[in-house]
């Protein structure tokens, strides 16, 4: 449950991102972006929590500490690279977004077209990073989650073997 639950907060961060046909420069993109780094940064923070605690658990209480806890830290801790890396890729929109803000007030002309074309190609580029990091983050937690709630299959009873004399 714990799983799928940041699973699903990673997937809302991830919704509400742009998709690159909606990529619309200013301020409401602004708001935006401003939104999910904090979201995603509290998830990042919740992550990294939750591994020193569990792991702090396991230095404390080892013979406590079972495989499904184990394996449940593990993918809480391997989820925080790639939410990291959204993070990363959100702060490289930032800085896109910036320098298109920056580029508004310049006059037209056709270097300035170009230097306004490839920001917005890079800022549409550091989202569509984002949502990748965001959803293999996702993906791995529910796979983990998936694998954790699946219990073996127990042997059928075998009959006993028969004596013959």
């Amino acid at each position: 449950m714990l799983l799928h639950d940041v699973a699903d907060r990673i997937n809302t961060v991830a919704d509400h991102l742009p998709l690159p046909d909606q990529v619309h420069p200013g301020p409401g993109l602004s708001e935006i972006l401003d939104d999910e780094v904090r979201h995603l940064a509290r998830l990042l923070g919740y992550l990294a929590g939750e591994s020193a605690f569990r792991h702090r658990a396991t230095a404390r209480y080892p013979h406590r500490v079972t495989p499904s806890q184990r394996r449940t830290a593990l993918a809480l801790a391997h989820a925080a690279e790639p939410a990291g890396a959204a993070l990363a890729a959100l702060g490289g929109a930032i800085h896109c977004l910036g320098i298109l803000a920056d580029l508004s007030h310049q006059g037209s002309s056709r270097a300035s077209n170009r230097a306004v074309a490839t920001a917005h190609q890079h800022l549409v580029d550091h989202l569509a990073e984002s949502r990748a990091h965001l959803a293999r983050a996702a993906k791995h937690l529910r796979i983990a989650a998936d694998v954790r709630s699946i219990r073996p299959a127990t042997a059928p009873p075998t009959a006993a073997p028969t004596r013959t004399l």
